[in-house]
């Protein structure tokens, strides 16, 4: 039993309090911390039981180490903003708690996803005894754990992967993401990158794209390249990998509105003036974007995530599809929140889990593939995103 701080009161964050309040018998208190103290409240006033709740400034480090020093806890699950991930595991060395997260640190000032600012705290989190995982969310998490479970039970060597991210649900609104929209359009409106050959080949936003054939009666959809975190992990720890690309679908509707965004500059993440005040214009175009945590009650249809790999076992090729399929409503009954923040904060609390109960422990810096990926596997089946694998 421990004792876990969740960080973070959007969507995932709602997800993620749920899924440690269906569970005393590990997560013995919890505590929700965000700015904005009315979101936690309302998350708290749903749960199956009584919850701490706390107001926090999560890019600042004193005030976050005090938090933690009141709560005491065993660990933070970090589902605050991507620009907050350093700040957060700085108070987590102070205060001498273990570390998690679903998405790599990004700077305020740079649409830039890169591991090194995290793995840089690799040393200090092992001499303090401390452990930190990182990307326990679908893309980065269950996607680097997809990977590890073929190479335990599949492949002596991967050669080829491709990530391939379906969301085959419908909001009904003209435009919206399904998650903060700031890191959305900044993550989509990125140029894509892409192993091959040990290196990495850059390629303008989404200019690369195929049809892919959905399992399950989600059938063809259109599929984008992209770059994404766990690519650069994954090719990391498995140096056998020839080519490792990421793919994301969009609608034609998505497209079309993100276009006409950035031609009139409101994608832009530097500030600019506006009445003599400072203004980022993709800030102010959050402002007036839907809340991703409003779309649950309304979004119908399936997302499709999972790993199409090919490789070598006893000297013979062979290709392979491990996947995920979940339904945004039935996720909005279970959590009151929709597929996308399901299949992050699921994810979250089965690494905090597997942390919490010594399953995975180490001291220092670590992504998901670096740990036995079979209780983790186990874990998606019982609590709610049950896999599937196809030998093609």
């Amino acid at each position: 039993m421990a004792n876990v701080m969740i960080i973070g009161a959007g969507g995932v964050g709602k997800v993620v309090a749920h899924k440690c309040a269906q569970l005393p018998e590990v997560f013995s208190e919890i505590c929700l911390a965000s700015r904005t103290v009315e979101k936690c409240e309302q998350i708290a006033a749903k749960l199956p039981r009584k919850i701490d709740i706390a107001q926090v400034d999560a890019d600042n480090v004193g005030e976050t180490v005090a938090l933690m020093e009141r709560f005491r806890p065993d660990m933070v699950i970090n589902v605050a903003l991507p620009y907050q991930d350093l700040t957060i595991m700085d108070a987590c060395l102070k205060a001498g708690v273990d570390y998690l997260d679903t998405a790599n640190y990004e700077p305020p000032d740079e649409a830039r996803f890169c591991y090194k600012w995290q793995w840089d705290y690799h040393d200090r989190f092992r001499a303090a005894g401390r452990m930190a995982l990182l990307g326990s969310g679908f893309d980065p998490g269950v996607t680097n754990v997809f990977c590890a479970w073929a190479k335990k039970h599949h492949f002596d060597e991967i050669h080829e992967l491709d990530i391939i991210d379906c969301n085959a649900g419908d909001h009904g609104h003209p435009f919206a993401t399904n998650f903060n929209p700031e890191i959305n359009i900044r993550e989509v409106s990125a140029k894509g990158k892409y192993f091959e050959d040990g290196k990495w080949v850059a390629t303008e936003p989404l200019s690369i794209s195929k049809t892919y054939d959905f399992p399950e009666g989600i059938g063809p959809k259109k599929i984008y390249l992209m770059y994404h975190e766990e690519l650069e992990s994954l090719v990391r720890h498995m140096p056998e990998i020839r080519r490792a690309r990421f793919w994301m679908t969009f609608s034609d509707n998505y497209l079309k509105h993100l276009e006409v965004l950035e031609n009139i500059g409101m994608t832009r993440i530097d500030p600019v003036i506006y009445e003599g005040r400072e203004v980022v214009p993709l800030k102010f175009l959050k402002a007036l974007l839907p809340d991703p945590g409003s779309l649950g009650p309304v979004t119908k249809g399936r997302t499709c995530i999972g790993c199409r790999i090919k490789g070598v076992r006893d000297g013979r090729e062979k290709q392979y599809y491990i996947y995920n399929i979940c339904d945004h409503q039935e996720a909005y009954r279970e959590v009151g929140s929709q597929a996308i923040s399901y299949t992050t904060g699921v994810p979250a609390m089965i690494g905090a889990m597997m942390m919490v109960k010594n399953i995975w422990r180490r001291a220092g810096v670590f992504n998901m593939e670096q740990f036995d990926p079979d209780p983790f596997m186990d874990a998606l089946n019982k609590y709610g995103l049950p896999w599937t694998e196809i030998f093609l």
